[in-house]
This record gives C-alpha cells, structure tokens and sequence, in this order.
C-alpha cells in the first residue's frame, strides 16, 4: 500500500507563490500518474492538476490554468504542484492522488484517483 506525504502548504497573499510536494513510498511510483485535489470548507473536493507516469502529459482544472504547474520526479518519488499568482478562492486543503492503472497518459482528470495523502493547508489572505 502506497503512503503519500504533502507538504509546503501554508499561509500567504493573494499574488504570492507557493509549491507543494508529495513524496511517495513504494518501488512503483514511476509506473502511476499523480494527481492534486483539494477541498475546501463546506465544498466537496475537486480535481486540481494530474500529470502521467512519464511526466510528459498534464491536465489542470480551468480554474487553476495558466497559475498551476504540476511536475514529478520519478527518481526522487516525488510530485509537486507550483502554485503561482494564489487567489482567495485557492484556499483548501490541499491532497495528493495515486492512480492505482499503471502507466495512464491520457485522460488525467477523469482517472479514478485513489491512495490519498493527509492533505496540506493552503491559506491566501487577500
């Protein structure tokens, strides 16, 4: 069973950056696409940002486009989420998502997202 650790979440304001990391145990992380979710108070949790096994192939939420940059690094188990120009409407808890198919590449945003981390607090004050 997986285990998924964020951090680097925290409180910053609005048109600040920050970037959150995931690390992973496990031998196969390579082989999974990632993902961020988020949720916050009172809503339900919505899809941010999925990157494939390679790192060649993203997805974003339209809401995050343009502001949010996923990567991996398949070396290090990790997989982060840049988060730039942060608006109000960003604050969440932030989770990180394994997809259990190996090797997915397509498609990101509708994979069925499973083994979830605890979750990072993001805060942006406007």
């Amino acid at each position: 069973q997986v285990q998924l650790v964020e951090s680097g979440g925290g409180l910053v304001q609005a048109g600040g950056s920050l970037r959150l990391s995931c690390a992973a145990s496990g031998r196969t992380f390579s082989r999974h696409a990632m993902g961020w979710f988020r949720q916050a108070p009172g809503k339900d949790r919505e899809f941010v940002a999925a990157i494939s096994w390679s790192g060649e192939t993203t997805d974003y939420a339209d809401s995050v486009k343009g502001r949010f940059t996923m990567s991996r690094d398949n070396a290090k188990r990790t997989a982060s989420l840049q988060m730039n120009s942060l608006k109000p409407e960003d604050t969440a808890v932030y989770y990180c998502a394994r997809d259990p198919v190996e090797w997915s590449s397509s498609r990101l945003k509708f994979l069925n997202f499973g083994s979830w981390g605890q979750g990072t607090q993001v805060t942006v004050s406007s």
